[in-house]
């Protein structure tokens, strides 16, 4: 497996990044702006800087097909930026909350974004062809803390979120007239806005830091403040998961992961090493390679 690539951009914290589907632009957040640098030879050169919030950005993405790029803030706006003749043109896009936002996603399908907040709620973001701006839903019950981390699922429709009342949940994000019917999945059949398709709890009562559907989207991945992380296999609608199993570690807590594949995934946070989780149903055994390690 290659090293990994190292750049130092600057000697501040960053709060979010995102990089390109080319993996030749990387936006980092920095402040009130987000800087976007451009692939230069082994390293990353700064094009453009955006600035458009008055507070802190604490979350940005870039659209892997279109481009276009979603910002939130502290401020409790969203901003999306097109690419134009004359630099990125942004487009404010109103919240409606009243605490900071906290977290910002693209759907795959590009057509919607999702703003996670402090205020308890999780904006549902779309653009209205008819009156030319972006309109937000809200996600609202059972939330009852800050949203921390939000990931969709590969039908565009179905919503995971983070939060810091220590729960995992999943939401149908579902628009009409902007989304085509989904296919029956575990995770439920008919999926009205706001349908709450899944809810699971922290054994420790810990913050969960991010979460993350499967490649499939059958299986959810979700890692909190005990160093823990759980997946959860749903059976069906109305019926209980068919199994939730917890991975333990000694590690400190954990702020990120992913799936590699369906069997493996990947988490990193605080202990500043990344680490391979394979899952107890998987035959594989854990793997130690120069990039990680596994979580023993």
């Amino acid at each position: 497996m290659a090293n990994p690539e190292v750049n130092l951009l600057f000697h501040q914290p960053i709060a979010d990044h995102s990089f390109s589907a080319d993996r030749n632009v990387l936006a980092v957040t920095r402040d009130n702006s987000v800087e976007l640098y451009e692939r230069q030879g082994h390293g990353f050169a700064l094009k453009d800087e955006l600035k458009g919030h008055d507070k802190v950005v604490t979350s940005v993405d870039i659209a892997p097909k279109s481009g276009k790029i979603v910002t939130c803030s502290q401020d409790r706006n969203a901003l999306v930026w097109e690419p134009s003749p004359t630099g990125w043109r942004p487009t404010l896009v109103l919240l409606r909350i009243n605490r900071a936002a906290t977290f910002v996603r693209w759907s795959p399908s590009e057509a919607k974004f999702a703003v996670g907040s402090g205020a308890r709620v999780i904006s549902v973001c779309y653009f209205e062809e008819e009156n030319d701006w972006w309109v937000s839903k809200h996600l609202k019950k059972p939330i009852r803390s800050t949203i921390l981390s939000l990931d969709w699922h590969p039908n565009s429709v179905l919503l995971a979120a983070g939060s810091a009342d220590a729960h995992a949940r999943v939401f149908s994000a579902f628009i009409k007239g902007v989304d085509q019917k989904p296919e029956p999945s575990p995770w439920g059949e008919r999926l009205p806005f706001n349908t709450v398709c899944g809810e699971f709890l922290n054994n420790s009562g810990g913050w969960v830091h991010d979460v993350a559907f499967s490649p499939s989207g059958n299986a959810l991945a979700f890692t909190a403040h005990d160093s823990s992380v759980t997946i959860v296999y749903p059976s069906g609608p109305d019926q209980p998961p068919q199994a939730i199993m917890s991975v333990s570690t000694h590690q400190l807590p954990f702020t990120t992961l992913t799936w590699i594949t369906e069997e493996e995934i990947v988490a990193a946070g605080k202990s500043c090493s990344s680490c391979c989780v394979p899952l107890p149903c998987s035959r594989k055994p854990p793997r130690n390679v120069s990039n990680y390690r596994s979580c023993q």
